[in-house]
């Protein structure tokens, strides 16, 4: 992955990818959540594929798109039409096609500006949360993590409960754990951070756009220290 869309950490693609071609070793990477802050330039991070999503930056939802290198084997995984170099079969969706360029298009002109706009909201609250909420604590890379994302894990915390709460209350987040027939179970990225299930369980992901505001940000902090403190009272009774 380019960028975590859990944690937010931003990994070395470009030298991932100089290993693998002087190994021999074909290389994608996961671009989703990166595109929309992060420059997608093929050539300059030397992969051979890259996966982009276009509702991470605005564009319509449904599209994607595969950047394959020239000369790279891949094999039809949806056979029938010659569609899409007969790699993917079906009509192809022209007006979700030409959205997602013209997305990508902005955004590559607006990406500086976009994250100089988020980024001090962004360590708002990374600051804030961490000083006002007790045993909390930052999951990702301080420095480099996309500039859209703060995440937490506060322990002994549910965090599908505090998802709830916070939807409540008219914020729309996400966690990391998944629930599985009634038993959540931290994600597998908590775990190989090495976090306990105790905190593992409480991951809060927070992301920020092009139209969050300073308001914004401010009644999300007002909100979120009760809500945590609510969802350990629920966790223990």
């Amino acid at each position: 992955m380019y960028a975590n869309n859990e944690i937010g950490t931003i990994n070395p693609i470009r030298e991932l990818a100089e290993i693998c071609r002087a190994n021999n070793i074909l290389f994608h990477t996961d671009a989703v959540q990166a595109a929309a802050y992060l420059p997608v330039d093929v050539q300059a991070l030397g992969v051979d594929m890259m996966s982009l999503g276009s509702h991470k930056f605005y564009g319509p939802k449904g599209v994607g798109a595969l950047y394959v290198r020239k000369g790279t084997p891949l094999i039809s995984h949806l056979t029938g039409g010659g569609q899409e170099f007969s790699l993917r079969a079906g009509t192809q969706n022209v007006p979700y096609i030409v959205g997602f360029a013209e997305a990508l298009r902005l955004t590559n002109e607006e990406r500086a500006q976009r994250a100089d706009h988020v980024r001090p909201l962004r360590d708002k609250i990374i600051g804030t949360v961490l000083e006002t909420i007790p045993d909390s604590q930052l999951t990702g890379d301080m420095q480099s993590r996309l500039p859209h994302h703060a995440s937490f894990a506060f322990q002994n915390v549910d965090g599908n409960l505090l998802l709830t709460l916070l939807d409540a209350a008219g914020f729309a987040c996400s966690s990391g754990s998944a629930c599985k027939t009634g038993n959540p179970e931290p994600s597998e990225v908590m775990n190989a951070i090495g976090l306990s299930r105790s905190w593992g369980l409480g991951s809060l992901r927070v992301t920020l756009g092009k139209d969050t505001l300073p308001e914004h940000v401010e009644k999300f902090l007002d909100a979120l220290p009760q809500l945590v403190e609510k969802a350990r009272k629920l966790n223990h009774v």
